[in-house]
């Protein structure tokens, strides 16, 4: 069911995208983000002042330290220009490692405990939060969820 909403400030547009509630500006900080079977999806971290309005180029020159899917086999890191990862198996569920003062974030297969990609050498000057898109629907092959879920490690 289509919803009309007002124009907001936060609100991406046109684009399907969301931040995640809770943000971070020191430390180190990890969640997970199930993708199961979707064909298509962004994920990352993105700084909280990021355009959300119009055509978005998401690199890390705009804030933006994100990972896609396309078309169920492509997958890129979104650097400047983008980098075509090749993945020996397709992630269900991938995790996202940021150490804000080393200027890093890491993506990696979780149930295969593989990494897949690094943005390094960064510095990050304001507050990050993690970012997702479920994308388009794909004649509905693309119609799951993403999930996403803190992982605490205490110890």
């Amino acid at each position: 069911m289509l919803q009309i909403l007002p124009d907001n400030p936060q609100r991406f547009d046109p684009v399907l995208c969301i931040l995640g509630k809770r943000g971070f500006s020191i430390g180190r900080f990890y969640f997970e983000v199930q993708v199961g079977d979707k064909t298509y999806w962004d994920l990352g971290v993105v700084r909280g002042s990021v355009n959300r309005k119009g055509m978005i180029t998401s690199t890390p020159e705009n804030g933006y330290w994100t990972i896609r899917l396309r078309g169920g086999e492509e997958y890129r890191a979104l650097a400047s220009p983008s980098i075509l990862l090749s993945l020996g198996e397709k992630p269900q569920k991938v995790g996202v490692f940021v150490d804000y003062e080393e200027g890093l974030v890491s993506f990696y297969d979780v149930e295969a405990k593989a990494h897949i990609y690094s943005f390094t050498g960064y510095s990050f000057t304001e507050r990050l939060y993690p970012f997702l898109s479920p994308s388009v629907s794909d004649d509905g092959k693309n119609s799951a969820p993403l999930v996403i879920s803190p992982v605490n490690h205490e110890g």
